[in-house]
């Protein structure tokens, strides 16, 4: 399959380097990034001329919606843009009907996995759509990635995503309080792990990627909170919750709350650049006076 490949950074490039070794044929570009062992073209038009799949991976809506403006006239007839960014449920179903207007499939599919599961191909995507594109570009899925699911018409896939993620976040806040807590009653955290991970409190949070250093399996807490998934796109992907919840006139109330708590860690504290369960630390360094710390 002939694939033109546009963004390819921490999470793209891999994705495309997988892609190739699979044997695809796969014509990248990127602003910034020039992997190796990729072909490169010197436009996005150029990268996605005759290709049967344009996959995307982009920063945000805005760009998502520019990118696509320029690529679809370049696209060949019935090709499918596979937009694998986290963006707007707006921009997800903008996009795709633009490409059906400009005789393109699309399918909105982004990726839970974070960089290792990039590079290991072993991403969940989370896919809105056509059954039709759904299943052209279903082995592209079993190439990058573990499981892909169909969630529904485009914009499902974004929706998803984001309800996943607001999960996430909240469950990690919540895991690091607990943390926390036990610390200042003394109890022992490897005897709260033991308890936990195999109570009512169980959580991928808790039991696969444990804020705690040295107690669970190896996470980034054993590697001083260097990102496999960071604070900065924690943040991201909760403000795309808020958002969503607005236009749909939805109460998210604790959704709400741990927006609030990433944005002062990210912006205000030294959660920037840091893995988002380094919100560990800042609970860590503050007692129940909210102004200390």
């Amino acid at each position: 399959m002939k694939i033109g490949f546009i963004g390819l950074g921490n999470m793209g490039g891999p994705m495309a380097a997988n892609l190739s070794a699979a044997g695809h044929t796969v014509v990248g570009f990127d602003t910034v990034a020039k992997p190796d062992g990729l072909t490169m073209a010197d436009t996005a038009a150029g990268a996605v001329a005759d290709a049967d799949v344009v996959i995307t991976m982009l920063p945000n809506g805005d760009i998502l919606r520019a990118v696509a403006a320029e690529i679809h006239p370049a696209m060949k007839a019935d090709a499918v843009h596979l937009d694998c960014s986290t963006v707007d449920v707006e921009s997800a179903r903008a996009v795709a009907e633009l490409a059906e207007a400009a005789g393109l499939r699309a399918v909105d599919a982004p990726v839970s996995g974070g960089i290792g599961g990039a590079t290991n191909g072993t991403l969940t995507f989370m896919a809105g759509g056509s059954e039709e594109g759904f299943a052209a570009v279903s082995p592209l899925f079993d190439t990058m990635g573990q499981k892909a699911v169909h969630c529904g018409p485009s914009g499902n896939g974004q929706a998803a995503k984001i309800c996943n993620n607001m999960i996430l976040g909240v469950t990690m806040i919540a895991t690091c309080e607990a943390f926390v807590l036990a610390d200042k009653l003394g109890l022992d955290r490897q005897a709260m792990f033991d308890v936990v991970s195999t109570s009512s409190g169980y959580s991928w949070s808790m039991n696969a990627y444990c804020p705690a250093p040295g107690i669970g399996p190896q996470s980034p807490a054993d590697n001083d909170y260097t990102p496999g998934f960071a604070a900065d796109l924690m943040l991201k992907d909760l403000r795309l919750s808020q958002m969503a919840a607005i236009a749909a006139d939805a109460d998210t109330p604790m959704g709400e709350v741990a927006t609030t708590l990433y944005e002062r860690f990210v912006e205000n504290e030294d959660g920037r650049g840091r893995d988002f369960s380094a919100m560990l630390t800042r609970f860590s360094n503050r007692g129940r006076d909210r102004d200390a710390g």
